[in-house]
């Protein structure tokens, strides 16, 4: 740290990872865990509405499928239906997606610090930390119950770049969702969208799977001029 102006040294980078379809392909067990907690209560939820809500919080996912739901209906739904996903996992298991792998090992090797930065609540970034053993590869894990406002607001990736101790502008984010991306770009950092779970990203650069991306391309990105939408493989 420079100790002139207490900021973090330019050298410093970071990689701030998304969790849900970025990391890992979390759709599956969502979707089961909402059917099976709403099958319960009688209600159902088609699944092309709930997939417009990728990377909102389950704040603002209820009212606007259930805007008729009590703010304690609302709480109690929240609360069953995420007890219900961090058992499917635990039960179930889970593993990384294509290239997330290689790209951890990838950035550790390069000295680059690495964080989750997910709105998903802090009991399920812990439970998949713990059935995918982790085990202090990330620096630090943020939730969604770490700040008050999710996704595409940018205090997610902002709360990541402080527990860090690295500027916004040297942060890459790597996302899957247009709400994460936005929330990257607020935030001053650049953003690496994979087409995971959307067929469509405007992001600093695109691929189709991190097996398609190089570190030429990151460094590239990086870079202060760094161009935009170096590489977009749509």
């Amino acid at each position: 740290m420079n100790p002139t102006n207490n900021q973090p040294p330019r050298t410093a980078r970071a990689v701030l990872w998304d969790m849900d379809g970025t990391l890992i392909d979390s759709v599956p067990y969502h979707l089961q865990a909402w059917q099976d907690v709403l099958r319960q209560i009688n209600r159902t939820v088609e699944h092309q509405a709930w997939h417009q809500t990728a990377g909102m919080r389950n704040s603002e996912i209820i009212p606007l499928l259930f805007p008729d739901m009590s703010p304690a209906e609302s709480a109690s739904l929240d609360r069953a239906k995420e007890a219900r996903y961090r058992e499917l996992i635990e039960l179930q298991g889970i593993e990384l997606l294509s290239g997330v792998a290689e790209w951890i090992q990838r950035f550790k090797a390069a000295g680059w610090k690495q964080a989750i930065a997910s709105s998903a609540p802090r009991e399920n970034v812990v439970a998949i930390a713990h059935v995918l053993h982790f085990n202090g590869t990330f620096e630090a894990m943020i939730s969604g119950a770490d700040v008050q406002r999710g996704k595409p607001d940018p205090d997610i990736f902002l709360a990541a770049a402080e527990r860090l101790n690295v500027l916004p502008q040297d942060c890459l984010v790597i996302e899957d969702a247009e709400a994460g991306i936005e929330a990257a770009h607020r935030a001053g950092m650049k953003a690496i969208g994979v087409l995971n779970t959307h067929p469509h990203l405007e992001a600093d650069v695109v691929v189709r799977s991190l097996q398609d991306l190089s570190w030429e391309t990151i460094e590239d990105l990086m870079r202060p001029t760094g161009g935009f939408a170096l590489m977009r493989n749509t």
